[in-house]
């Protein structure tokens, strides 16, 4: 045994090693939410229905590459595990194989989506404004094209991650994240192309994104997350079913997850244009708070799968405990000021009156419930999918999601005529049910019987 594998896991993620991991991770997430808030600012001066249908799709989009992320998530953590017992041939051939069905699910979102893009809205949102309808046509074709790159990304990303490299993503999120910015300008306003310039941009930096990382996993022979040799076609069922047990119920419980959030933000078309706005915008800000909870998130799969791998329960409670309270904090802090600060946050982007006192009222709300409960809804099930309990999260998930988000949403909205703040009243509800659920599923010791690999 080498001496860096005669390493315990405690030594192996000390708090220096976890700041190694943790502050790229960290400047991932705002660089993903700044992108997001950008988009958000610059299509919202082409026009309130250009920034609603654009909306529309960035949901949509979400649950669609479901997918292909969540098997992401169950190749990180079946990598991480081998990695913890520096069992590397074994994370190498997990690797490609979880290449293998992100290319193959990909392709076939890609195709569906193409085909049936209208029917798709339809189903999800209902008879909307056409003036809405024709940007979401427009970026939702140019969206799907992007998805088989989205998917090699993801993969990429996160099987760097799981070696513990975070560092590498960052580097090409920072890349990427100044050519979307500077091709947002050239298109939206060089050329004037609006929202096809808005798709274009991310089409691009996509691309760059994709191949440099997917290159860069080719080239490293030696890397416990290798795949190199990719192109000599050897699916390996066994393998895949590691993979498919964390990665189906992952998907299953995002999908049905995204399913309800779409279900939910059907009731803001009722309430016109300007409220559609209102959801957007106060989205946008409120993505900034759990940013930072993401990328601690991200690092539990890492380092609790590594653990596990490992054997060491004990260690993988001890971070599993640091991390959740590392998240609290943080997203209990960037709530907080952006409940100071909203009317200011709103300001920044070009809403009528309506639209604007709406959001007020949305993150004035939400603000609470975030400070309060989102990193224990959230972080506890990370770990509890790192070591395998996959489908104790991904029922949880479900239930909570459509009995307590989405049923009480709309009982709130228009039996009890709260209007659609009832919709952010339910989320809230929703983060306080699961961290209940899954701070005790915890607490049980019960995923410690679970074997992954």
């Amino acid at each position: 045994m080498s001496e860096s594998a005669s390493l315990s896991i405690n030594d192996r993620w000390n708090n220096k090693a976890l700041f190694r991991l943790l502050w790229p991770l960290v400047i991932e997430q705002i660089l993903a939410v700044s992108m997001g808030t950008a988009d958000t600012l610059m299509i919202s001066t082409v026009g309130e229905a250009a920034m609603s249908g654009v909306n529309i799709i960035v949901n949509i989009n979400q649950l669609l590459i479901i997918a292909f992320i969540a098997m992401s998530t169950g190749g990180a953590v079946v990598c991480s595990q081998y990695i913890g017992r520096y069992d590397y041939e074994n994370s190498r051939i997990a690797s490609k194989q979880l290449v293998y069905i992100v290319c193959f699910i990909s392709l076939i979102i890609t195709a569906l989506t193409l085909i049936f893009r209208e029917p798709i809205i339809y189903l999800f949102y209902g008879e909307i404004e056409s003036d809405v309808m024709a940007p979401a046509m427009i970026y939702f074709f140019i969206s799907a094209l992007s998805y088989p790159l989205l998917g090699f990304y993801n993969a990429s990303a996160a099987l760097m991650r799981s070696s513990g490299d975070s560092k590498t993503p960052m580097m090409v999120s920072i890349l990427v994240n100044i050519m979307h910015i500077g091709g947002n300008f050239i298109f939206l306003y060089g050329f004037n192309l609006g929202i096809i310039g808005l798709g274009l941009s991310s089409l691009v930096s996509r691309s760059v994104a994709c191949f440099i990382l997917f290159s860069m996993l080719i080239k490293k022979k030696n890397s416990p997350v290798s795949i190199a040799g990719l192109l000599k076609l050897k699916f390996l069922p066994s393998m895949a079913k590691r993979i498919f047990n964390i990665g189906i119920p992952a998907a299953l419980e995002q999908s049905m997850f995204q399913f309800g959030r779409l279900f939910t933000q059907r009731i803001f078309p009722v309430f016109g244009t300007s409220i559609m706005a209102a959801n957007a915008v106060a989205g946008t800000i409120n993505s900034f708070a759990f940013m930072s909870g993401n990328a601690f998130i991200v690092a539990m799969m890492t380092v609790v799968g590594q653990s596990i791998g490992a054997g060491d329960y004990k260690a993988a409670k001890k971070h599993t405990y640091k991390l959740v309270g590392l998240t609290w904090v943080s997203v209990a802090l960037v709530s907080i000021l952006i409940y100071v600060f909203r009317s200011p946050l709103i300001g920044m982007f070009n809403l009528s009156p309506e639209a604007e006192s709406a959001a007020n009222d949305f993150i004035g709300l939400i603000s609470i419930f975030m400070a309060l409960a989102w990193s224990t809804s959230f972080a506890p099930p990370a770990a509890l999918r790192a070591a395998g309990d996959a489908k104790f999260v991904m029922i949880i998930g479900i239930l909570s999601m459509w009995f307590v988000r989405v049923i009480l949403a709309y009982i709130l909205t228009f039996n009890l005529g709260l209007g659609p703040i009832g919709v952010w009243i339910a989320q809230g509800m929703d983060f306080i049910v699961r961290s209940l659920c899954f701070g005790l599923r915890w607490k049980s010791g019960r995923w410690e019987k679970i074997k992954v690999i």
